[in-house]
């Protein structure tokens, strides 16, 4: 990569623009960048920077996107810019970056923020033109850094050399050197591969950890499951060997689990024999106090039946007596029927002879039936005159109903006279009312398009004088803000200014003896510049500046609201026009009015155009009755006379039937009613007589009956028959003495119960508390085998599921085993690290290495060949290895730490070992030629022969076609480099002088 030119404007502290010709100053091969401190000799390196990768080193981006890089001293007109033209991998390319701008409306007042912009162009030297590459901000980012192989920070340290850095680099420890070259050559996969394997093994860890946990779960549910029987293995979740010890105690558990299991049989087997032997014995004791129970009882049994032999034979007499009078009783039931009937019968016939004349009193059954055979014939003959009067009523009312009919047809040929007569004033009503809607709802269309417009305006005319107040007190913040904003600028300028003139004093005030001056590098210090009265410290210009920036910032700010409330004046304005507000406020009132009435006329469209179209509906129905009316009115007529006519003939039918009663109706009913009174009295006299005859027949039937069955009278026959319910009740008592009397001679005929009898009284209680105790020892003995065949199978199935456990978790412990080894490895605490070192240790000290074998070889003629960088893996205390640097003086022979050379030594062994790391970092890249380097600061502690030495080292770079840039206070190096690029600082900004080596 060679530099060719740079061009910046309006960046750091150029106000301006300014162009850096690196061909020209690149022909000595050697350059020195120089001005007073501030002036911004490192802006130069930082406008490099930004050009390739968009930002500068550290803490110089500040906190905005690349808004912090603008020159306070540019013109408020003039957009920051930096353009790089160089060559990298054969290529000449020019780089623009612009970051974003807060640049003044062009229209209006206020600012606006412009956007970032980046332009890459490629020189085509067969046009010999500029050619577009890309606008890209990534594409442009991604291009570069391909082609230099570096991110930021790599070139920061390899093209720009910090000779401070390099100097800590040297006088730091292990855990420095390895975050310095872990940036550099972006070790970040290895510590990655340190972190994940340390996270696989907390993961498999923990995971042993649970699958150790639940195993003493089950280990402990063992325990209580065999309670003292099992003792826990003292181990903790995740230590070896608790698989086994789980294992172990839990086959001791089950084992003496077995033996009790054993006992507990026997001891049930001897309890079982126990209990039946004492069931046996309390089944005898209760058979013979039963029997003799029963013994007893049948005695007392005995002598209840002799008690009450007199009573059985009583029963038994009634009894007989029952049995005869049931042969009587069918004559006696007949007996009761027959004078029921009888007695029914004749009162029916004298209810029937109670209806009829007095002329039938003495008329027997026959004389009632022949006179109601002559009532039913003359009944007969009234049928016809019946059909007549039937006949003649509908006639009535049929010529009723042609009344009601030409009543109703004249109505309605009235009504539709009349309306008829109205119709044509009607329908031009109406029709008037519909043209009418028509002409409103027209109306109210060309309203509504006027009424949202004029709204529109009067809401913009009132948003418009709001707006004209909101400006004129814009404005005048607006004045306040820039009138603070300069007093806080004068006054900021005024601090800045006695700073400067009283810089020296402050600079002083940070020299010790014995250590190099930041501006001369001299390391005595004999007369010390002093503070005056009233001197300006850096915290007192930095409070005015912050002031100052928080003033223009409201200032900014105030403008901005300033522009938007103009802008929204202008638009309103613009709609409104310059009418008042209270002229179009009338406008849209009076527009509204007219609308609204328009449109509530136009609502009665739709009703208008209905009641039209009824109203035609209605004429045409008026016509159609009207003449329907006539039709009907005709056919009237001739039926009117058809009915006239056969009424006539009826009428005379009826007075020849109906005699001296009232209709034919009444005739009829009165036969009818003597019919039936006169038929119902004849049954009823027949039913009379023959429930008479029954009677008498029955009578003697149970004389007859009585007699036969030894009874004097009937009478004593009734008396002596039971009903069903005193029969059973006495049947039921003599079974009752029968059975009782034989089941007692049972019992005291059977043997064993006499047997029983002749014994000793029976001993149930002792018998009963020996069957207790035994089937209470039975109970314990079969709780107690429950027990332990329980705990035997609940010893069973947690050792199996503790075995299986211990099978599904070896697969995870083994690879526990083998990422706990490798992370262990990795991270240097494994015992099979001997020196402690980490992955990413071993990987940067073979880097480091490389660093400084390619450093010695500029060191030792730095030196004059004394001194020699080595790389050391040694252990320093109880640290880690893996990223010592020594020294190894030629003079005495021997190796020293780096931190005991003096402030010289230092300086140009950091710098050899920056030039080295350079071309490690090169290679590394993908070997990308390195022609332009900048190194920083550090030459004031050389003494004149090492100086010497250290320019003809960077000199010697030329034989690699570099151009080195010096960053330098020391005016030693003014007159020995030619070609230079000074930075002169003023109030207006820095600018820069060039000088080529010619």
């Amino acid at each position: 990569m060679r530099l060719h030119r740079l061009t910046v404007t309006a960046f750091g502290p150029f106000g301006g623009t300014q162009t850096v010709d690196f061909d020209e100053l690149s022909t000595a091969g050697l350059f020195l960048l120089h001005g007073p401190t501030g002036a911004g000799k490192t802006s130069v390196l930082d406008a490099v920077c930004y050009a390739l990768y968009g930002s500068v080193p550290g803490a110089r981006q500040g906190g905005g996107q690349g808004t912090a890089l603008r020159s306070d001293h540019a013109a408020p007109a003039t957009r920051t810019e930096v353009t790089l033209e160089l060559t990298v991998a054969g290529r000449r390319l020019e780089i623009t970056r612009q970051p974003p701008w807060e640049r003044p409306k062009k229209r209006g007042t206020g600012t606006t923020v412009d956007k970032a912009q980046t332009w890459l162009r490629a020189y085509d030297a067969t046009a010999a033109a500029w050619k577009d590459l890309s606008r890209s901000h990534q594409e442009i980012g991604e291009e570069i850094t391909q082609l230099l192989g570096m991110s930021r920070e790599q070139f920061c340290q390899v093209v720009l050399l910090p000779q401070g850095d390099f100097a800590r680099f040297l006088r730091a420890d292990a855990e420095a050197r390895g975050k310095l070259l872990g940036r550099l050559f972006d070790t970040r996969r290895f510590a990655d591969v340190e972190k994940r394997l340390a996270e696989r093994r907390r993961a498999t860890e923990a995971q042993v950890r649970d699958g150790d946990a639940a195993l003493l779960a089950d280990a402990h549910r063992m325990q209580q499951a065999a309670g003292d029987a099992m003792r826990l293995p003292d181990l903790a979740p995740g230590e070896p060997g608790l698989a086994e010890a789980v294992l172990g105690a839990a086959a001791v558990a089950r084992s003496t689990a077995r033996e009790q299991l054993t006992v507990a049989e026997c001891t049930l087997a001897a309890a079982e024999s126990a209990q039946a032997a004492a069931g046996r014995a309390l089944d005898d004791a209760r058979e013979l106090a039963r029997l003799q129970q029963r013994f007893t009882q049948a005695r007392e049994r005995a002598a209840r039946l002799e008690e009450g032999a007199g009573a059985y034979r009583e029963a038994q007499a009634l009894m007989e007596r029952s049995r005869k009078a049931e042969a009587v009783a069918p004559a006696l039931d007949l007996r009761e029927s027959a004078d029921a009937e009888h007695r029914r019968a004749a009162a029916a016939e004298a209810r029937a002879r109670a209806l009829l004349p007095d002329t039938f009193t003495d008329a027997g059954a026959a004389g009632l039936a022949a006179a109601a055979r002559r009532a039913a014939e003359e009944l007969g003959g009234l049928d016809s005159a019946r059909r007549a009067e039937r006949r003649l009523a509908e006639l009535l009312d049929e010529r009723d109903g042609l009344d009601r009919q030409e009543r109703a047809d004249a109505d309605v040929l009235q009504e539709a006279e009349a309306w008829l007569d109205g119709w044509e004033e009607t329908r031009t009503a109406l029709q008037t009312r519909v043209d009418s809607a028509q002409q409103a709802a027209a109306l109210a269309e060309q309203l509504a398009v006027r009424r949202e417009p004029a709204r529109q305006r009067l809401k913009a005319a009132r948003l418009r004088d709001q707006l004209a107040e909101d400006t004129d007190r814009a404005v005048e913040r607006a004045r306040t803000a820039q009138e603070e904003a300069l007093r806080a600028q004068q006054h900021w300028l005024d601090l800045k200014e006695q700073r400067l003139t009283g810089i020296a004093a402050e600079l002083a005030t940070h020299l010790t003896d014995g250590e190099p001056c930041a501006v001369c590098g001299a390391t005595e210090h004999p007369a010390p510049a002093r503070k005056v009265a009233g001197h300006v410290d850096r915290e007192a210009e930095e409070r005015a500046l912050a002031a100052y920036r928080r003033a223009d910032e409201q200032r900014a700010e105030n403008e901005r609201s300033l522009g938007i409330v103009r802008e929204a004046l202008a638009a309103a304005t613009a709609e409104a026009g310059d009418t008042p507000t209270e002229h179009l406020a009338r406008e849209t009132e009076e527009l509204e009015e007219q609308y609204e009435q328009a449109r509530r006329g136009a609502a009665e469209l739709h009703a208008a155009q209905e009641r039209l179209r009824q109203a035609g509906h209605e004429h045409e129905r008026r016509v159609a009755a009207r003449q329907e009316a006539a039709v009907r009115s005709a056919a009237r007529v001739g039926h009117r006379e058809r009915l006239e006519s056969e009424r006539t003939a009826l009428e005379e039918e009826l007075d020849r039937a109906r005699g001296a009663l009232g209709s034919v109706a009444a005739r009829a009913a009165q036969l009818e009613r003597r019919t039936a009174l006169l038929t119902d009295a004849a049954d009823a006299a027949r039913a009379a007589e023959d429930t008479a005859q029954r009677l008498k027949d029955a009578d003697a039937r149970l004389s007859d009956a009585a007699f036969r069955a030894g009874f004097d009278t009937p009478r004593d026959a009734a008396a002596a028959l039971l009903d069903d319910d005193a029969h059973r009740q006495l049947q039921r008592r003599l079974d009752a003495w029968q059975n009782e009397e034989a089941a007692v001679r049972a019992v005291l005929a059977e043997a064993d119960t006499a047997a029983a009898a002749r014994q000793q009284p029976a001993d149930l209680t002792s018998a009963q508390l020996a069957a207790d105790t035994a089937a209470r020892r039975l109970r314990e003995a079969a709780s107690a085998h429950d027990a332990a065949a329980r705990r035997c199978a609940e010893l069973d199935r947690l050792s199996a599921r503790a075995a299986a456990s211990v099978r599904r978790l070896a697969p995870l412990r083994e690879e526990y085993d083998r990422v706990a080894r490798m992370a262990g490895l990795t991270a240097g605490t494994s015992a099979d690290n001997e020196r402690r070192m980490r992955l990413e240790s071993y990987v940067l000290a073979a880097r480091l290495e490389q660093v400084a074998a390619a450093a010695t070889v500029r060191l030792r003629r730095m030196s004059s060949g004394r001194y020699t960088l080595v790389h050391s893996d040694d252990r320093t205390g109880r640290g880690r290895s893996g990223l010592g640097l020594h020294v190894v003086d030629a003079w005495t022979g021997r190796e020293r730490d780096t931190a005991t050379l003096s402030g010289g030594e230092t300086f140009f062994a950091s710098l050899a070992l920056a030039l080295g790391l350079a071309d490690v970092v090169t290679d590394e890249a993908g070997g990308v030629r390195l022609d332009t380097l900048f190194i920083d600061e550090g030459f004031g502690s050389l003494d004149d022969q090492t100086l010497d030495e250290v320019l003809d080292v960077l000199d010697s770079l030329r034989e690699r076609d570099r151009s080195v840039g010096i960053v330098s206070h020391v005016p030693d190096l003014r007159r020995r480099i030619h070609a230079q690029l000074e930075v002169v600082k003023g109030r207006s900004g820095s600018v820069l002088r060039q000088r080529g080596a010619g």
